[in-house]
């Protein structure tokens, strides 16, 4: 990915974190957002410049429209093109479908659909010929295991949609479009010896959390020359979860 430029929304921690610095290692010059991490975002940056690649920062709230894609015409302005567009920001609002509030819904929707949206239509703009976008959904859009997730993984399904028609818009250019699942990831949001983890590992065929590294290196396959076919799909990194 030498020369190449991408962009990972929500990458100060996590499986972003780990995407940003896998697409370092492999070349690229790495712009990521976050919203109120801003320590860990500039860490995520010192540790990509470490590798000898450029790195960039923004507050970006993927639930405001014009923050959104202020960010993506920040990242080719700053960089001079924009290759790689990694959707990993999301929020999620666990509860009993009565329980959900007005708020919850649209803060959901907005991140997790319209902010993936209006991204992406922003980033493919500027995109030149074997461009790249991926995507990350969850293993909630192929089984969901018990009560609690409706809002979530309706947010996450419409991805899958998004997903496949992008795959359609924009073949012709020669970009991508692709989206990988993940299982129960060990990050901050979700550790593997949380108090919930116990049961969310056991509905996995590997019986245990996956590591945010393992989510990072699909998606960077999906995001490097050797996936140049490969588009309009789903992958599954989630340990057999959907088994």
């Amino acid at each position: 990915m030498n020369g190449k430029v991408a962009l990972v929304t929500g990458g100060s921690r996590g499986i972003g974190a780990a995407t940003a610095l896998r697409l370092a290692a492999a070349g690229a010059d790495v712009a990521i957002t976050y919203v109120q991490r801003k320590d860990e975002a500039e860490d995520v940056v010192r540790r990509i410049e470490a590798l000898g690649r450029r790195g960039l920062a923004l507050r970006a709230d993927s639930a405001d429209p014009r923050e959104a894609v202020g960010a993506v015409a920040q990242v080719a302005d700053a960089f001079g093109r924009l290759d790689v567009l990694v959707n990993n920001a999301g929020v999620g609002v666990l509860g009993p479908l009565e329980s959900l509030s007005f708020a919850d819904v649209d803060r959901v929707l907005n991140v997790n659909v319209r902010g993936v949206f209006l991204v992406t239509q922003a980033a493919a703009a500027r995109m030149a010929r074997g461009g790249r976008i991926v995507t990350i959904g969850t293993c909630m859009t192929q089984r969901v295991p018990g009560p609690g997730g409706t809002l979530y993984a309706t947010s996450k399904a419409a991805l899958t949609g998004l997903n496949r028609a992008l795959a359609r818009e924009l073949g012709a250019r020669g970009i991508t479009a692709n989206i990988v699942h993940p299982g129960p990831t060990d990050t901050e949001m979700n550790p593997a010896d949380g108090p919930y983890a116990s049961p969310q590992a056991e509905m996995t065929a590997l019986g245990r959390f996956g590591t945010p590294d393992e989510v990072a290196s699909m998606v960077a396959y999906l995001a490097g020359d050797e996936a140049g076919y490969v588009t309009g799909a789903e992958f599954s990194v989630d340990g057999g979860h959907a088994a």
